[in-house]
């Protein structure tokens, strides 16, 4: 499509950047004819304009027509319009169309593009905008003048500022409604608030918001992109809180001459402006930069296009003509848009169908699609709107009066906060666009009015919740003052409430200010730097109170956190030794350092006075110079250990001490246990409490583990770092953990056991871990043993006495080791005997021992209690129980463990436990036999088994190549040493 030859006076182009005065000299030239008409890409700008015109010639020849706005007196010459709502075949002396560098945009670009193609003037014609369109418009507009402006003043780039930082008299550009709102929201709490400006804004909401930035109430503006628009305000910086925007399909980065179009704002006439980022924004690139500041920008290549040729003959050919393309290269047919989605869904409907048969209704069908979609719905419910409005025009001639009223009273309410009221206002303009249109409504006039009413009730409403939201003129008023270096009335209460000019903004927490926990802190700053000059005088009074308190009031939280009360005063830090940690205090700056000092000198005498105290076994230990040698060095690994060390860690040392070494380490509560090397008096809450926090500041933990309720012998097992779990004063055990002292009376139970052949648990193992059968099972299967579940006919109390009287002398237990790595002998059969077991308790007391042959047998027939051998037999009863089938036995579940070792256990890791060499135990337990458990011989429960002595093949035998081993002297501190003694042969 070729543009036809202007034939008719001037045809130009007036192209630059921002701030060129391209508006302002396209006003002069219609004033300078009789008649003009000027389109602009804004309402907001239509209504700045047509106030400019009025101010000069008067109301009564100055037209003002957007979509929802209508001012057209008698004797009209000048028309100020939005582009969309120009009147056409005017036949007007001049015309502008302002902004044409919006030929490109994928919305409305093929409206500009029309009236870049087809509007003229009668003797003038002027297209005013971005350079960037110098190529297409010489291209589609044969014999065009191009006139090139430059800016008035400099434009430059300034980089990234907080907006705690912001300059005053700036604007802040966010790219959608909610991202505007919490710059505003933001602005308000440090800055004393914001004036807002959005295209979607009513004039007369815009123009209130304007006005409150230019007098002066408010230093910062929050605006969308529709200040790029020609919006001629009082800036000296835009900041562009993010760049990129949603473009009505998707989300698309803002290219460089769209930030130019918004960044010129800055610096008005001869003002030298600038522009940066805030926010979530990154810094702009260097080459973007560039391109702003120079003005240098790639041209448009395409501009957006519809057929504006079209055939009202049915819905159908109109839409064919709507779609039809364009073999133009500079011209791209736009996307779908709103009014032809509504037309292709309401055509699709067979009613209307049926009703646009004809030129007219057809042609009346399309200007009821072109209604906007300001509620911003969906396409589906605008639809039946339009469907609504459609049906009324064609088959009355007119939209249904009481219907219509009843859309406009339902939304003729000034209550609800901001968003509910933004939506009625965006609603009030679909009724203010229809009631525009000439004989869609009986009595027009009236109903123009009406809505008109209903919109500026609604602007004023949203103007004041606004402002009541974005700004604060206390602390707007402040925020001068304090500028202004007026001294600010601020008082303090016993209780720590801060109030400035009377009202409360904070409170004192220990020797730090924090703000109203009503509003969030930033909101505050300026009302804190307030606050804080009457806050030295009580900060010094505080750090005397504080500094005579005593240590009752003082505690240290399981994170390392110091507190005063329900003040937070400070924290613990990794000190030179493990247990001589560091003070941080928390005292605001402002306090000065006399203060700081005095509250870390404080608790640094309370945490020293509780270290000592919770921890007085190990300070005795630490501090005794009668230690010497290995024993010294034990304690000081005791003291970095904080009183609780594996032992299978220390192995080796522990062999090393002599009789007179651990005889001094005794002396201070130190108890060598199997398993583990401890303190009994540090296991108690407050020092277990204390030692985690030392713990995890001696080795930079982030987090710090919780100390386990107290009295609990056993607790699942946690994941957590290396030696946390005997920090906790506990043993892992497979998925559950042990507390170390009663680890060790675990293992004194054990101790006489049959680790070879298989022993059962008895009522003492099970009652001193609290555990069930299963959760035993598991226990024992962490400490290194091995499980094997079985199932048996449970036996009566009653029955078990007379079988236990007939048993034999239990064979001796096998060998162990002790703790400290000496060899067991062989017990007597008597020692070996082992305790009966409750029946209920799921273990049999008599399988802990190996009975003798003859107690082993299994009886033919069930043994009688001994009262009822002695009743007489009633014949009656005995025919019938003869009769009775028997009945199955009842089934316990018993364990039988067996001593792997773990390193076994652990799938041939290297350990040490209980004091031996892994590779010593390995070889000692390889060559152990694995015999069965008792009880499962190979006559079944109660099998046979060799007696001692005896040349059976299927005893225990063991052979070694190695030199007789040379014997050693039994050390009299051992625990086992009086097992070992009475071992000894003779």
């Amino acid at each position: 499509m070729t543009a036809p030859l202007n034939r008719q006076g001037r045809l130009a182009a007036v192209l630059g950047p921002t701030n060129t005065g391209k508006t302002h000299y396209a006003i002069e030239r219609m004033l300078a004819h009789k008649s003009g008409i000027i389109g602009l890409p804004l309402r907001l700008l239509a209504r700045e304009v047509y106030d400019r015109i009025v101010a000069v010639r008067g109301p009564g020849v100055v037209a003002l027509v957007t979509g929802e706005e209508r001012i057209v007196p008698p004797r009209t010459a000048y028309w100020v319009c939005t582009v969309e709502a120009m009147p056409e075949g005017m036949g007007a002396d001049f015309l502008a169309i302002d902004e044409i560098q919006l030929c490109a945009d994928p919305e409305r670009g093929h409206v500009f593009t029309d009236r870049l193609l087809h509007a003229r003037g009668r003797h003038e014609t002027l297209f005013l905008g971005s350079a960037t369109m110098r190529p297409a418009v010489q291209a589609l507009v044969p014999g065009v003048e191009i006139l090139s402006r430059d800016r008035f003043s400099t434009l430059s780039y300034t980089g990234v500022k907080k907006l705690s930082r912001m300059p005053a008299r700036a604007a802040i550009v966010g790219f959608s409604v909610d991202n505007v709102y919490a710059i505003a929201e933001l602005l308000r709490r440090v800055r004393g608030g914001a004036a807002v400006v959005m295209g979607a804004l009513s004039p007369r909401t815009r123009n209130a918001q304007v006005e409150m930035y230019q007098n002066g109430d408010v230093d910062y503006l929050v605006a969308t992109d529709a200040i790029g628009m020609g919006l001629n305000l009082d800036i000296s910086h835009v900041a562009f809180s993010g760049l990129t925007k949603f473009d009505g399909q998707r989300m698309r980065p803002l290219a460089a001459d769209e930030l130019a179009q918004i960044a010129g704002r800055a610096g008005r006439h001869e003002r030298p402006g600038t522009f940066g980022t805030t926010g979530e924004a990154p810094p702009l690139d260097p080459e973007v930069v560039e391109a702003v500041e120079e003005h240098r920008f790639a041209p448009v290549r395409r501009l957006m296009w519809r057929n504006t040729a079209l055939d009202f003959g049915s819905p159908g050919r109109l839409i064919q003509r709507l779609e039809e393309r364009t073999e133009n290269p500079w011209l791209s047919r736009v996307r779908e848009s709103d009014d032809l989605a509504a037309l292709k869904a309401m055509a699709a409907e067979p009613d209307i169908a049926g009703r646009a048969t004809t030129g007219p209704d057809v042609r009346l069908l399309w200007d009821v699609c072109r209604i906007p979609d300001f509620r911003g719905i969906s396409r589906g419910e605008h639809a039946t709107l339009l469907g609504r409005i459609y049906r009324d025009l064609h088959d009355h001639g007119r939209i249904n009066v009481p219907w219509f009223a009843e859309q406009v009273h339902r939304i003729d309410r000034t209550d609800g906060d901001i968003d509910t009221l933004s939506k009625r206002l965006a609603y009030v303009r679909t009724w203010t666009y229809v009631a525009q249109r000439n004989g869609w409504l009986d009595d027009e006039s009236h109903w123009r009015g009406e809505t008109r009413a209903v919109e500026d009730r609604l602007s004023d409403a949203l103007h004041s919740a606004l402002t009541q939201a974005f700004v604060d003129r206390r602390t707007s008023v402040l925020a001068r003052r304090l500028k202004e270096k007026d001294s600010l009335v601020a008082e303090v209460t016993e209780s720590g409430e801060v109030t400035v000019e009377g009202e409360f903004v904070g409170r004192l927490e220990g020797f730090r200010f924090r703000a109203d926990k009503a509003a969030n802190a930033d909101e505050q700053k300026t009302l804190a730097r307030a606050a804080r000059e009457a806050l030295a005088p009580l900060f010094n009074l505080r750090a005397d109170r504080f500094y005579n308190a005593p240590d009752g009031e003082i505690d240290v939280t399981e994170q390392g956190g110091l507190m005063w009360g329900s003040d937070a005063v400070g924290r613990l830090a990794k000190g030179p030794e493990a247990l001589r940690p560091e003070i941080v205090p928390f005292v605001d700056d402002e306090a000065g350092p006399d203060v700081a000092a005095k509250v870390q000198r404080r608790l640094q005498h309370f945490i020293d006075r509780k270290i000592a105290a919770a921890f007085e076994p190990l300070v005795a230990l630490q501090k005794d110079e009668a230690l010497t040698g290995l024993a010294k060095g034990f304690a000081y690994q005791l003291v970095e250990a904080f009183g609780v060390i594996p032992r299978a860690k220390v192995a080796d040392d522990v062999k090393s001490l002599d009789q007179d070494s651990r005889g001094a380490l005794r002396k201070h509560g130190v108890r060598f246990g199997q398993y583990t090397i401890f303190l009994p008096a540090l296991l108690k809450p407050a020092p277990t409490r204390l030692r985690l926090v030392l713990w995890s500041l001696w080795n930079g933990l982030d987090h710090f583990p919780s100390a386990p309720p107290p009295g609990l012998v056993t607790i699942p097992a946690e994941e957590g770092p290396e030696g946390q779990d005997a920090m906790q004063g506990y043993r892992r055990a497979g998925e559950r953990a042990i507390r170390i002292d009663m680890a060790e009376r675990l293992a004194d139970l054990l101790r006489d056991k049959d680790s070879r052949g298989g022993f059962e648990a008895n009522p003492d193992m099970l009652s001193i871990t609290g555990l069930t059968l299963e959760q035993f099972a598991g226990l024992m299967e962490g400490l290194g043993y091995k499980a094997e579940k079985g199932e048996r006919a449970k036996v009566k109390p009653e029955a078990a006495a007379p079988a236990a009287e007939e048993a034999a002398p239990a064979e001796s237990a096998a060998p162990t080791e002790s703790a400290d790595g000496a060899s067991e002998a062989e017990a007597t059969p008597e020692a070996a005997e082992p305790p009966a077991a409750e029946p209920d308790a799921g273990v049999a007391g008599a399988s802990e021992v190996e009975a003798t042959p003859e107690a082993a047998e299994e009886p033919s027939e069930e043994q009688p209690a001994p009262e009822a051998a002695k009743a007489e037999p009633d014949e009656a009863l005995a025919e019938e129980a003869v009769a009775e089938p028997a009945a199955e036995p009842e089934l316990e579940t018993f364990y039988t463990f067996t001593w792997v070792g773990r390193r076994q256990q652990a799938g041939g890791k290297s350990r040490r436990e209980g004091g031996r060499d892994a590779a010593r135990e390995g070889a000692r337990e390889g060559g152990r036999p694995q015999g069965k458990p008792r009880g499962a011989g190979p006559k079944g429960q109660g099998g046979k088994r060799p007696k001692k002595g005896g040349n059976d093949e299927r005893g225990p035998k063991t052979a070694s190549a190695r030199p007789p081993k040379r014997e050693q002297k039994i050390d009299p501190d051992n625990p086992f040493a009086a097992a070992l003694a009475g071992f000894k042969p003779k």
